[in-house]
């Protein structure tokens, strides 16, 4: 029996979404499909039991992008989908964002959440579907959570706010906002802009919360009519008596460190030495007495089990929620950070370009104990990275990737493949850069820049973005402004907050708010917010994006005291890119059967060479006579015989009646007996041979392309004029005795001219 399909049906802003359960995924604890148009995203949500010995919160958040759902065929060797794909990983990041800080405090299940593609009609984006529809599966399911959230892009088109924009009206956009919060706040910020000033961008954030209201009405319908009974589960309780005897017993030692100017490895030494001695304090060990084969042996048990001794994992919670408290307390009512710094200051920032004596550019960014080392490299356009989505940009010039070792913590780990983190933050750099990178008419390059994280301490993505700004300026890239990023903080309890300026690590860990903002001086650029509380009022965010502005355009001025502009020239090793423009018909002509001609032309000049479909060619070459002689080759096979013009070519053919010479690559004329010499020739070999090069003048070149020479003219001075009324006269008869006025021939009749002629006449009369 087909089962009842629900529909549910908004719009917002003036288009419809609707989201449609009961007819897949029965037996996932709450499944949906989010439609928008032909675009369909599919959410499955599903709790498990308590893993055993875990003390966090479990929860997946995968989405998986079906190329059926464009009618595409993978592009991998295996014409399946295999690893997640960029856009795949960050739509996942961007879901998981919103959810997480609404799931009950305290829960261990397992909760995953796993959404397909199933349609994309390649006008919408499907990440805010995604959101959509993670939440409105969980909020149907037998999970507890304290949703729902709803979700909305937000462009800038013309100057006014368009919700949920197509890829052709975020192509026109000044902004690409994703916003996704509760009925009351925002949650997480997620956007790319061209230089927005504050103002507006608080604006869109307004427009954006406003946008997402009948999403959230959606969803509390779908819940009151179809929602499963939340499952009772069982939550891993704060043993308060603890935290209230250790926050006695560490507080003051803990104020007593937070006092002194230590380094990152001092202060966390010190807080380990104080975590050791209350462990031997409150879980001593007790010598018992065991039977083992009917022998007596002593073995140090901990006293983990015995009544009024608390577990060591109980232990090392209480101690966490007395760092935070002594931190938080201290934020608030003294304005006194972790190193001892004001609520708007920044951490000393020291900058160097040219680190790299091979690498195109390089830029070393340090702030504080934060430092990141940021190589650019330049390439030709072929090697833009290919991009195998859902999405229609199907190439990719600008690349920035960010990697996070882990000795940049002072950690030993296992060195694996980039983590979702790593790559979030290379695509948070590369959207914080892209708007200031030169279009490819005027800066015909791919560009590769790699952040290399080398110690850390909070804010690296910011520092990234920061050393990527040095590296362009060091490559010699004309960018149109330098940018710089900074990460803010929140500390909020109740109605008091602080918002802190250049957060380091215990900020992050231990503070409520996660707010990265980058831009030039002249306005925003990237945006990224995460938060751990319920949500945000825009007026928070206002006063942390104008707090951020201050601290941007302080770090802009450090970055061009390095370098305060772009060098105004490549690097001796950097390729030089010469842009030659051809007629696409002769393209071919260039590229040869099988590509012979092209990789000849490359392997004799030493250089790259990238054909465009409209003619375009891009030489990029490290030395510049190879480029110049790539040059003169091109335009030499593409270039077409013009009256008047003078070349030097080589005789390819004789005939009893004239020399046929090549004047350009595959393009031969005819300069008649009549037109070798300004004396009467009696045999074409008396005045040259084959293979010699003669300069000649193209004086003809009739409908069929045959094109006439003349040697006589370059040799006397004629212009084109005389010279074609002098070959009239002796083509007529009236010439010089001993001419042949009957002999008319020309080069080859091939059409468009050019070619080795074929014209068999029989001996001159």
């Amino acid at each position: 029996m087909k089962p009842e399909v629900k529909r549910y049906t908004t719009t917002v802003g003036s288009r419809d979404i609707a989201i449609e359960t009961g007819k897949l995924a029965a037996q996932a604890g709450g499944a949906v499909t989010v439609h928008l148009n032909d675009s369909i995203v599919f959410a499955a949500a599903t709790m498990g039991a308590v893993r055993e010995g875990i003390d966090f919160f479990p929860l997946s958040v995968d989405y998986e992008e079906r190329m059926y759902a464009g009618g595409k065929i993978p592009g991998s060797f295996f014409r399946r989908e295999g690893r997640p794909s960029t856009d795949a990983i960050l739509t996942a990041r961007l879901t998981d964002r919103p959810l997480r800080p609404l799931f009950p405090e305290g829960m261990r299940n397992e909760v995953q959440i796993i959404m397909y593609s199933l349609s994309a009609d390649a006008d919408n984006p499907l990440d805010i579907l995604a959101i959509n529809a993670a939440s409105a599966a969980i909020m149907i399911s037998d999970i507890p959570w304290n949703g729902p959230v709803a979700a909305v892009r937000v462009g800038r088109v013309d100057g006014q706010f368009v919700a949920n924009p197509t890829f052709a009206e975020i192509d026109k956009s000044d902004l690409d906002l994703r916003i996704a919060g509760t009925r009351e706040a925002i949650l997480m910020v997620e956007a790319g802009a061209d230089e927005i000033p504050e103002d507006v961008m608080v604006a869109a954030l307004e427009f954006g919360h406003k946008a997402i209201q009948p999403l959230i009405d959606l969803q509390l319908k779908m819940a009151l009519e179809i929602g499963k009974p939340k499952r009772e589960i069982t939550f891993a309780k704060p043993d308060l008596a603890l935290q209230e005897k250790v926050f006695a017993r560490v507080g003051g030692p803990m104020n007593e460190l937070l006092d002194k100017p230590l380094m990152k490895a001092e202060f966390y030494a010190g807080m380990d030495a104080l975590l050791q001695g209350l462990v031997a304090e409150m879980i001593p060990s007790v010598a018992t007495k065991v039977t083992i084969s009917d022998e007596e042996d002593v073995e140090e048990i901990p006293a983990v089990d015995m009544p009024g001794i608390p577990s060591l994992a109980n232990v090392k919670e209480a101690f966490s929620e007395a760092e935070k408290k002594v931190v938080r307390d201290r934020i608030l009512n003294l304005g006194k950070r972790p190193d001892g710094r004001a609520p708007a200051e920044i951490r000393p920032i020291w900058c160097e370009v040219g680190f790299s004596p091979r690498a195109h550019g390089s830029g070393l960014f340090t702030r504080g104990e934060t430092q990141v080392l940021t190589l650019a490299t330049l390439g030709t356009l072929r090697e833009s990275q290919e991009i195998d989505s859902l999405s229609p940009v199907d190439t990719k010039r600008y690349m920035h990737h960010y990697n996070f070792p882990p000795f940049s913590t002072g950690e030993t780990k296992m060195v694996r493949g980039q983590s979702r983190r790593e790559i979030g933050h290379g695509a948070l750099a590369e959207r914080a850069l892209l708007p200031v990178i030169p279009a490819e008419e005027t800066f015909p390059y791919a560009l590769r820049l790699v952040s290399e994280v080398l110690a850390s301490n909070g804010s690296s993505s910011m520092a990234s973005v920061c050393g990527s700004t040095l590296a362009l300026m060091d490559t010699g890239v004309p960018i149109k402004a330098p940018v710089a990023g900074v990460a803010m903080g929140l500390v909020m309890e109740g109605s008091r907050y602080q918002i802190l300026t250049d957060i380091q690590g215990t900020e992050d860990h231990l503070g409520d708010m996660d707010f990265k903002v980058a831009g030039t001086e002249h306005g925003i650029t990237a945006l990224q917010m995460d938060i751990k509380i319920s949500g945000l009022s825009t007026e928070i965010m206002k006063q942390a994006l104008e707090q951020a502005r201050q601290a941007r355009l302080f770090i802009l001025g450090k970055i061009l005291e390095a370098i305060p502009a772009p060098r105004p020239e490549l690097k001796p090793h950097t390729p030089r890119i010469t842009t030659v423009k051809i007629p696409s018909d002769k393209i071919g002509a260039i590229i040869g059967p099988g590509g012979k001609n092209i990789r000849a032309l490359q392997e004799e000049t030493g250089t790259k060479i990238d054909i465009e479909e409209d003619g375009t060619i891009y030489i990029a070459s490290t030395n510049g006579e190879g480029a110049q002689m790539a040059r003169d080759r091109i335009e030499a096979i593409t270039e077409s015989p013009q009256l008047g013009r003078i070349y030097t070519g080589k005789v390819v053919r004789i005939a009893d009646f004239g020399a046929f010479v090549e004047i350009l690559p595959g393009t031969d004329g005819m300069v008649h007996i009549s037109q070798l010499d300004s004396e009467r020739v009696e045999k074409v070999e008396d005045v040259c041979k084959l293979g010699d090069e003669i300069t000649v003048m193209v004086t003809g070149i009739d409908p069929m392309g045959k094109i006439r020479l003349s040697r006589q003219a370059v040799l006397e001075g004629w212009t084109i004029q005389e010279a074609q009324e002098r070959d009239a006269k002796k083509s007529g008869g009236g010439g010089r005795p001993g001419g042949r006025p009957g002999d008319r021939s020309g080069g080859d009749r091939r059409p468009g001219g050019g070619g080795r002629g074929d014209d068999r006449r029989g001996p001159r009369r």
